[in-house]
């Protein structure tokens, strides 16, 4: 897991159906391409794809989305273990069609649990876990004992992964939303992390810290055109849109991206 090499700009895409990847990929000028490979708010299980060989021998880069429900660091026995059922029937599919990683939401304890147990929990299901993609923790927007809100908690949580494979997605909405500023997130991410594999390129609809999950398309939003592209061009990594709106939208938030990043790589370089 890395990001762009030296000089390169990194690649910028969106989250597309998941019927025909590559088409809507194409449809939308995407590089690298996000999908979900089940409905994204139900436990069901992936189905086997049949266009699974194409999509490997397309060489469109996939990351593949974890459905929203799943929380691994909870303290609802149940709860945890569908998450780690279905978290690994999504790696196989996943692996199947030869995508970079499976991102998933930190999750949290709940109001009752211990945020240590939490930590806890996440190590117990990564290490059941039998794949060869890698988990990429994306950080939250809200929640009072959440694992990847807040950079100091995400420290906590990587402290206890450590060993594993496991890599990290930025959410830019997520963390306008949690409180996180701009100014040096990337670096203090970093140091936690070790990287970043993805980023989540998404303005907010809200005022940053207001804990809610609402993204906005490109530069419409409350973040900032300035921060956007600061925090974006900082982690280096591929850039997957999910801003609202369809192809059209996602068109426009790709081109909005590559106009900005482009010229300044051009000048690093």
């Amino acid at each position: 897991m890395s990001g762009p090499a030296a000089g390169q700009a990194p690649l910028i895409g969106s989250h597309v159906p998941s019927a025909d990847p590559v088409a809507e990929a194409a449809a939308r000028g995407a590089e690298v391409a996000q999908v979900f490979l089940s409905a994204p708010r139900a436990w069901r299980p992936p189905r086997e794809r049949a266009d699974a060989a194409a999509l490997r021998a397309s060489g469109l880069p996939l990351y593949v989305h974890a459905p929203y429900l799943v929380n691994l660091a909870t303290d609802d026995e149940r709860v945890r273990e569908r998450s780690r059922a279905v978290v690994e029937q999504t790696c196989a599919a996943a692996e199947a069609i030869g995508a970079r990683g499976v991102v998933v939401h930190g999750g949290s304890v709940g109001a009752e649990g211990e945020e240590q147990r939490g930590f806890a929990n996440w190590r117990e299901a990564l290490e059941r876990l039998e794949t060869d993609v890698p988990i990429l923790v994306e950080n939250t927007a809200g929640g009072r004992r959440a694992m990847a809100r807040h950079v100091e908690v995400l420290d906590r949580l990587f402290c206890a992964l450590e060993g594993l494979d496991v890599g990290f997605c930025l959410d830019t909405c997520h963390a306008h939303a949690a409180g996180e500023g701009p100014e040096d997130l990337v670096e203090r991410v970093v140091a936690v992390t070790g990287g970043i594999d993805l980023v989540h390129a998404n303005d907010s609809k809200d005022p940053a810290g207001s804990g809610r999950d609402r993204h906005e398309n490109l530069g419409d939003g409350a973040i900032g055109e300035a921060a956007l592209v600061e925090v974006i061009t900082a982690a280096g990594a591929p850039v997957v849109v999910e801003t609202p709106g369809g192809a059209a939208a996602h068109t426009a938030d790709v081109a909005w991206l590559r106009a900005r990043l482009r010229p300044r790589q051009a000048q690093r370089s």
